[in-house]
C-alpha cells in the first residue's frame, strides 16, 4: 500500500519537476535611485551586496564613518551569512566610507 502510495506521488510530481525547467522569474529593473555612487569598489559592491539584496538598501542608510560601514559589513557577514572575503569585506567598507561617509 505505502508503496503504490508512493508511486502514485512520484508520478503525480515528475511531471511538475519537469515542466518547470527553463522557468525563469523576471524582476522589475532597480530603481535609479538605488544606484550606487562610482567610484573604487562600487563594482565589488554592487555585485557582493547584489546577492542578497539591492542596492536601495545601501544607499537609504545614514552615512556614516569607516566604524559604521565596518560594524554593518560584518553583520552581513556573521548575522546573515554574506559569502564575502576579508579583503573584499574591507574594500567594500572602505568604498562605502568613502562614497556614503560623513556629510561634508
Amino acid at each position: 500500500m505505502k508503496r503504490a502510495l508512493a508511486g502514485i506521488l512520484l508520478g503525480l510530481a515528475l511531471p511538475a519537476v519537469a515542466g518547470a525547467e527553463g522557468k525563469t522569474i523576471g524582476q522589475p529593473p532597480d530603481h535609479p535611485y538605488g544606484a550606487l555612487a562610482d567610484g573604487a569598489g562600487a563594482q565589488l559592491a554592487r555585485n557582493q551586496c547584489g546577492i542578497c539584496h539591492s542596492t536601495d538598501y545601501v544607499v537609504m542608510q545614514p552615512r556614516g564613518d569607516a566604524k559604521q560601514w565596518e560594524a554593518v559589513v560584518t553583520k552581513m557577514i556573521k548575522v546573515y551569512g554574506a559569502p564575502i572575503s576579508e579583503a573584499d569585506a574591507k574594500a567594500i567598507s572602505e568604498y562605502l566610507t568613502a562614497a556614503y561617509g560623513p556629510a561634508r
